[in-house]
């Protein structure tokens, strides 16, 4: 994620909120966040207005216009209507006022990832790519020990699809069952729908895909 904010307080606080879902770059200057974001390929941008050399409408208007698709917030203190309507003109998928509640920023933000999945994101999981949308993971592999690489391509059910997509944002993390529970299941479902929809993602692409951390849970594997 790429946060523009000139705040001194509000930045660093931001970042450290925001440290257990996303990798964030803090920026301070509207210059400096168009180069950035011009340069880098990002997640998400959070934009405050009132930030210095660009304001955060100019800044958001130059990326639209260059191409630059990723999902932008504006987290500002600028919160008639007028100004909402200005930002979503602009370019940004969604428009938060200060002060604001952080389980609803959080919310929003997933609610932007979700929204950019849903419009054909592809996660690169080493040798294998997952289309989110088509709910299609592509897999490279060797017919035999010294031929070219071949594609196969194998298909997931929906909740297949989230679970997997859900481990390799985060492949790091280990996920207990509950936490796979609140984020992919429904909530009549038990923890041992977690471990059968490990077992089929595993029958379908290999044991090694989903990786089981004794007494904690899950997290990717080997891809």
């Amino acid at each position: 994620m790429l946060l523009v904010e000139d705040d001194a307080q509000l930045g660093p606080l931001l970042v450290e909120l925001l440290a257990d879902d996303y990798a964030v770059e803090l920026v301070r200057d509207g210059q400096v966040g168009l180069h950035r974001a011009l340069t880098t390929p990002f997640d998400l941008l959070v934009l405050d207005r009132g930030v210095s050399a660009i304001d955060g409408i100019d800044l958001l208007v130059r990326l639209r216009r260059s191409g630059i698709t990723t999902p932008a917030m504006f987290l500002t203190a600028r919160g008639t209507v007028r100004d909402r309507v200005e930002g979503l003109d602009a370019g940004a998928e969604d428009y938060l006022v200060k002060p604001f509640d952080v389980e609803e920023l959080l919310a929003r933000l997933r609610a932007l990832l979700r929204r950019h999945s849903d419009e054909g994101e592809v996660i690169v999981l080493g040798s294998r790519r997952l289309d989110v949308a088509g709910r299609r993971v592509t897999c490279r592999a060797r017919l035999t020990g010294v031929g070219p690489d071949v594609r196969a391509d194998v298909m997931l059910t929906a909740r297949e699809c989230r679970l997997l997509e859900v481990l390799a944002r985060r492949p790091q993390q280990v996920f207990s069952r509950a936490e796979l529970l609140d984020l992919v299941f429904d909530s009549g479902d038990t923890p041992n729908t977690v471990d059968t929809y490990v077992h089929y993602l595993r029958r379908k692409l290999g044991r090694s895909v989903v990786s089981t951390v004794r007494g904690l849970g899950y997290r990717m594997g080997a891809t």
